[in-house]
């Protein structure tokens, strides 16, 4: 007999016959794989849902739902996961193998099962999976490499000015404001003067991280530029905006980063607008209107939260008393 080898963790094996069922678990247990059995199409179904299955094996008779109905409910379904599925069946006729393949099987074993045709099949099974599984793994890097910052990890900019005009139609539609915040790196610049490019780096990583932590799930956060990150909160109004800009330079400053054993002592400044109370507002006009507050609160001495109130000149900043620096 030839050597065995792992082809897959965890195969289902959905058979109403008890014997059989019985006799192909031993068989596929015998090749160092593991066995989940379903008795009947719900309990099938349930396993597909639940256990992790990436290979099934289905009668095409059983109670509960056959094994064409599975077919199909699972390639309904979709998933992000592909199952690859092998119809067993005594019916040979060419139609009845055409409608098994068309309900979406991948494969078609006539019983009773050949053993050793079963493990080719399961062979082939799994190298159709590892290729699916690296294309999506190269989908991923992509869409990555497309939408992501390499340093921050955050949206880029495309990308975050595309969430932006998305949520300003959604929120000018339902009726909602929606709100951003525009934030920099207090003296950036003199860091990286100072201790280095990589320091620099480090300070917006672990800045990015923290902001990540602090947001809501639906919220977008991504790098506009330089040190500038720019905030989307959907639903949210200026004050709220406000609320959540002071805890997020708050939690920004906490402790400092760390290159090396050194620390990076740093703080942020952050400028909120809102189309609350306004008129029809584009992207263009509340990143402005963020971009004015933010440099009002550098001009009031950083390290602190501005809002942009409705109006060209009308802001209100916090109270804090800033950070010298």
């Amino acid at each position: 007999m030839p050597p065995k080898t792992p082809l897959l963790p965890r195969i289902l094996i959905a058979d109403d016959d008890p014997v059989s069922s019985r006799i192909l678990t031993k068989s596929i247990e015998s090749w160092d794989l593991e066995a989940v059995a379903a008795r009947n199409g719900r309990e099938a179904w349930q396993a597909l849902q639940t256990s992790g299955i990436r290979l099934a094996l289905l009668d095409w008779e059983m109670p509960e739902a056959d094994g064409l109905e599975l077919c199909r409910r699972v390639r309904a379904a979709g998933g992000k996961r592909y199952i690859y599925i092998i119809l067993l069946t005594s019916r040979d006729r060419s139609e009845d193998v055409i409608a098994g393949l068309e309900a979406g099987a991948d494969d078609y074993m006539v019983k009773p099962v050949k053993f050793e045709e079963l493990r080719a099949r399961l062979q082939a099974g799994r190298r159709i999976i590892e290729l699916e599984d690296k294309l999506l793994q190269s989908q991923k890097r992509l869409f990555e490499l497309a939408t992501k910052d390499g340093l921050t990890r955050l949206w880029n900019r495309r990308t975050i000015l595309q969430f932006l005009e998305e949520e300003l139609s959604y929120g000018e539609r339902a009726g909602t404001p929606t709100s951003l915040i525009m934030m920099d790196v207090d003296n950036f610049k003199t860091i990286n003067d100072t201790c280095g490019h990589q320091a620099g780096d480090k300070v917006l990583s672990a800045l990015a991280k923290r902001l990540q932590k602090q947001v809501r799930p639906y919220d977008r956060i991504g790098r506009y530029g330089g040190d500038e990150i720019l905030i989307v909160l959907p639903n949210c109004g200026l004050d709220a905006a406000a609320g959540i800009a002071e805890r997020l330079r708050r939690e920004a400053i906490r402790k400092p980063a760390k290159l090396r054993g050194q620390a990076l002592g740093f703080t942020v400044s952050l400028g909120v607008s809102s189309t609350e109370n306004r008129a029809r507002t584009t992207a263009d006009k509340i990143i402005s209107a963020g971009d004015l507050a933010l440099y009002e609160a550098k001009r009031l001495g950083r390290d602190r939260v501005v809002r942009s109130e409705p109006g060209p000149s009308r802001k209100k900043s916090s109270n804090r008393a800033p950070r010298k620096g």
